[in-house]
């Protein structure tokens, strides 16, 4: 399968994009920064991995930077995983508009733009694709200060369900992989002692395994999940 993935260069994306190669699929991976460990994945995966730095929050670029200079009609998707995100972490009262605009074309704007060129690639083709956002557990559960964030992540699930269904008659798929807090550079800001008191709130009392999160993309992705579409999966160490 040819898979585009989002947010490649650490963290869940990175761990999604090691999955799918090992699994012999041919990963086109964008992110913002060309990091080391993304150097290594080319080195091990020449033929089958493809990467290209995008800033997703010049949504205006998104069609020019993605689907004509680097997954063009040429290469007929069969996945597309939105992973790349950022998060604005504040309290509702010290609300930035500035920063919130820049989040939501990150998080909201170029996913749905992404999907909707996915979607013309996948018709252009005739192929039957998958659609997987990687949302977040803050969209179901309240946290202080990620108000924001869970909004830009509650609005993506949204647009998921709603491509399920508009799509779905040909044969495009769109689920919503939902975890909870992982050790990630993104929760890296945290405190022990914060963390602490988010894991004590699962059932199994620890930290979302990354691992077991690329594994359930790679999943939805299959042929295994055919008749999976319009779902949100939680993976999120029994929070809800």
């Amino acid at each position: 399968m040819n898979i585009l993935i989002t947010g490649a260069s650490r963290g869940v994306g990175y761990a999604i994009c090691e999955v799918l190669l090992k699994q012999g699929h041919t990963i086109y991976a964008i992110s913002r920064t060309y990091t080391d460990e993304l150097k290594i994945l080319e080195k091990s995966f020449k033929e089958t991995f493809f990467f290209k730095s995008v800033d997703l929050s010049n949504s205006h670029d998104v069609q020019n930077d993605v689907f004509k200079s680097f997954v063009n009609n040429t290469i007929a998707l069969d996945g597309f995983v939105n992973n790349a995100a950022m998060a604005y972490d504040d309290i509702i009262t010290n609300l930035n508009l500035e920063k919130l605009e820049t989040m939501f074309k990150t998080n909201v704007y170029s996913p749905m733009l992404l999907t909707k060129y996915a979607i013309r690639n996948m018709l252009f083709n005739k192929k039957s694709g998958s659609i997987i956002h990687i949302s977040s557990i803050s969209a179901h559960t309240g946290y202080k200060g990620l108000a924001m964030y869970a909004s830009s992540k509650g609005a993506i699930e949204s647009f998921s369900k709603n491509t399920a269904r508009e799509w779905g008659e040909m044969g495009i798929r769109s689920n919503v992989v939902v975890p909870g807090f992982m050790e990630t550079a993104m929760s890296a800001t945290l405190s022990e002692q914060q963390k602490d008191r988010i894991y004590k709130r699962t059932s199994l009392k620890k930290a979302t395994s990354v691992e077991s999160v690329a594994e359930t993309v790679a999943f939805l992705l299959s042929d295994k999940a055919i008749s999976i579409t319009g779902q949100n999966i939680h993976n999120d160490s029994g929070t809800i």
